[in-house]
């Protein structure tokens, strides 16, 4: 009789035996819903099966969190990641201790935006030092962080500062297409001023590493142009693709990397629906946002890369509204911490 195949230990993948990525898991504003997404997530077996999570945050206030939403849980604080056991019904948690056990759900405070921004504080030093392999944020609210003081738009550029990171780039992530953006945040015109051969090129090579790092080894990287039809041989623009787009490939391509393009954005896209591309770089916002939206928003999760490890965020804010009720939903923090795992390479050990 054979014997029966051993068990694998819950900190190695069930499909390789490799080690599962450790992902710090920022709790967010503690007055919004994250502790009571965080929660869920962690326990889902889903999460298990691909990472090994640990919370920074406050551990009392998970504790009020499970309270709220029925759950039977042991949170469990933690020095280090190190540290931390993973089992059924366990939360590790690296606990600041920075909220008042009275703090109101639901009301912007500063004591909780400070101590969200010593979450994600701790977390980018862990990921500095290499004892953690991705960042999956719980919102934060950015009246609160800045009612305490720290006067950053949001998570990726705070992250970005932390870490002593330049510059980093925009990846959303479905099942269908994984998309880049040269550039995000600006109006249209200003973003066709903004691109030109170095910020392209940077942007190619920032998504082949994450990719490279996600295990695809050689990863074929579909580049859109600007004009319509890619320009289509200067018939479309003012020649725009051969002046901002094409040396950058040229670049990419020498070092070896498979950047194919520049491609009419349409086309690009629906090759990638159906498997031709690992990952699509987008010249601006609605380019690359639009058709993501139609491939598949709710499994949709945005990624900064750039940062030492990857990170990962749900796609809502801290509903105030709701926040201490029960109501709100974990799923799109499921999906970021799955992708989270999926993106982040495997520690050495």
């Amino acid at each position: 009789m054979n014997a029966a195949p051993a068990a694998v230990p819950a900190d190695r993948s069930a499909t390789s035996g490799r080690p599962l990525p450790v992902i710090a898991v920022t709790m967010g504003d503690g007055a919004g819903i994250g502790p009571e997404v965080v929660v869920p997530a962690l326990l889902h077996p889903e999460t298990l099966r691909g990472c090994r999570p640990v919370v920074v945050g406050d551990a009392g206030r998970l504790r009020q969190a499970a309270d709220v939403l029925g759950v039977d849980c042991t949170v469990v604080s933690v020095d280090r990641p190190e540290d931390a056991r993973f089992g059924s019904g366990r939360i590790n948690v690296i606990d600041l201790g920075l909220l008042p056990a009275d703090l109101p759900w639901g009301r912007l405070s500063p004591v909780a935006g400070d101590a969200a921004y010593q979450y994600v504080r701790v977390a980018a030093e862990l990921a500095v030092e290499g004892a953690v392999q991705g960042i999956c944020t719980a919102p934060l609210n950015k009246g609160a962080l800045h009612a305490a003081g720290h006067f950053f738009p949001g998570h990726t550029e705070l992250l970005a500062h932390l870490t002593g990171v330049d510059e980093v780039s925009m990846m959303l992530s479905t099942p269908k297409v994984k998309v880049i953006h040269v550039t995000t945040h600006i109006g249209l015109l200003d973003a066709v001023k903004r691109i030109e051969p170095g910020l392209v090129e940077r942007t190619v090579r920032r998504g082949h590493a994450a990719m490279v790092r996600a295990g695809s080894a050689r990863p074929v990287i579909g580049v859109c142009g600007i004009n319509p039809h890619a320009g289509e041989n200067g018939l479309f623009g003012y020649g725009e693709e051969e002046e901002k787009i094409v040396p950058a490939l040229e670049a990419a391509r020498a070092d070896g990397i498979d950047a194919r393009g520049p491609l009419p954005a349409d086309t690009a896209f629906f090759l990638a629906s159906r498997g031709d591309y690992d990952l699509i770089v987008a010249m601006y916002h609605d380019q690359g946002h639009g058709p993501v939206k139609i491939l598949g928003i709710e499994a949709g999760v945005n990624l900064t890369v750039g940062l030492p490890v990857i990170r990962t965020s749900v796609d809502h804010g801290t509903a105030f509204d709701i926040a201490g009720t029960g109501a709100a939903e974990a799923g799109s923090m499921v999906e970021a911490l799955r992708q989270a795992a999926e993106m982040s390479s495997s520690p050495a050990s």
